[in-house]
């Protein structure tokens, strides 16, 4: 029986297939039960279901893998690292996100110019209230909603498939995945999620880590929201 488990987890382990398991049942909750599409209707309704989604994402696809990996693992440093949580190539990963950064702001700046995300984000509308309201919504953003996003996609997803599969195949792999759940959104941002997806894997795969993409990733949608919320203000002003 220990062959066999041992054989069905496959080159990750049993831990890291347990984890897979988790995200598999994680992702089909956040992408239904828990998705905040349907209170876009009732706009009282909107701020608690952006949150509850928020919460979810977290648990499920962050806290519960985790914690499967320190339960699960007998060497659970080593698994957490295969799958992300390293700083990795720090010196390539540093020069990296210093050169991407500008770029990351440039990108949220030109996706607050089309209509279509103008309409979609933010994701729950009550954010741009005032600044205090638009700093809590984005510091939940960023830790609550990005950092599983990169953990399970440039991490769990990516990461230990390319000694499995090869590293196109792990990239074709995450970059399904992580533009399926952009069904919804508007269409700029399903084609944004395929190029990011290629590049941020990329760059994981380089500097070993889902670190560096997540700031990128986190400052381009924060610099989105940042230019919506002051172009709104001044509208208003």
């Amino acid at each position: 029986m220990a062959g066999w488990l041992e054989r069905a987890g496959g080159p990750g382990g049993l831990a890291v297939a347990l984890i897979a398991l988790a995200l598999l049942v994680g992702l089909i909750l956040v992408a239904s039960v828990f998705h905040f599409r349907r209170s876009r209707e009732k706009p009282d309704e909107e701020r608690a279901a952006v949150r509850r989604y928020f919460v979810a994402f977290f648990v499920l696809l962050l806290a519960l893998p985790c914690g499967l990996a320190i339960l699960a693992s007998p060497r659970p440093g080593e698994t957490l690292e295969a799958i992300g949580w390293t700083f990795g190539r720090a010196g390539l990963g540093l020069t990296i996100t210093l050169a991407g950064l500008p770029l990351a702001v440039l990108a949220g700046f030109v996706g607050s110019r089309d209509e279509g995300l103008r309409k979609f984000y933010p994701l729950a509308k009550a954010a741009f209230t005032d600044a205090q309201a638009f700093a809590g919504y984005e510091i939940s953003y960023v830790l609550l909603y990005y950092l599983p996003w990169e953990f399970v996609f440039r991490g769990v997803l990516f990461l230990p498939l390319i000694p499995a599969i090869g590293l196109v195949p792990a990239l074709a792999v995450q970059v399904t995945a992580s533009t399926l759940l952009h069904i919804g959104h508007p269409g700029s941002e399903v084609l944004a999620a395929i190029v990011g997806g290629l590049v941020y894997g990329l760059i994981a795969y380089f500097t070993g880590s889902f670190f560096y993409t997540l700031v990128l990733h986190a400052a381009t949608g924060i610099s989105t929201d940042t230019f919506l919320f002051l172009s709104r203000h001044r509208e208003r002003g």
